[in-house]
């Protein structure tokens, strides 16, 4: 928890994340299990990774299954994640397949609060993720789909438009590619 806190404090927000931020720091400060994916009241941290194609000019995006819209891969928090940026790695690989250049921590450059419908096969009520979005850059444009990505692109940011990719995304691509 410690690593979130310095990370989510010191991160500069622009003006239309720091509401994120703010809601952030309020589950780190004043939760017990704020990387539980059980803690549905105000919900959990989850981390995503904006994946920089080896040019850096374009982004990784996946048709999310559930949700039916362009995102960022990204998850749940693991025990055996070592840092936040591994776990936002990890799921970018687990659902995409991209090969991550490097370990490191990746570089935090963005964050949203965001509501996640109930799911009742999982005995999930809606919910709100926390999400700390890392940059990592790719090894080659090599990438499959997956049952959770059943579509996959790399995506320039002028093209963001047409796949109707949320502001915070585009903020987060734009902090990642300029380094």
């Amino acid at each position: 928890m410690a690593e979130a806190l310095r990370l989510v404090r010191k991160f500069d927000a622009a003006p239309e994340d720091e509401k994120s931020r703010e809601l952030i720091l309020a589950l780190l400060e004043q939760t017990d299990a704020p990387f539980s994916r059980r803690q549905f009241q105000p919900g959990h941290i989850t981390c995503t990774a904006v994946v920089l194609d080896p040019a850096a000019r374009r982004v990784l995006l996946m048709h999310h299954h559930r949700l039916r819209r362009w995102l960022l891969p990204g998850g749940h928090v693991e025990e055996d994640d070592v840092t936040l940026g591994a776990a936002a790695r990890r799921e970018a690989v687990e659902e995409t397949s991209v090969r991550i250049a490097g370990r490191g921590r990746g570089r935090l450059v963005g964050m949203d609060v965001h509501g996640i419908p109930a799911n009742r096969k999982k005995g999930e009520p809606f919910h709100l993720h926390h999400d700390l979005i890392f940059a990592w850059a790719a090894e080659s444009d090599e990438v499959e789909e997956s049952e959770e990505a059943p579509e996959v692109i790399w995506c320039g940011m002028r093209e963001f438009a047409q796949y109707d990719v949320p502001g915070s995304i585009v903020r987060a691509a734009g902090r990642a590619m300029e380094g």
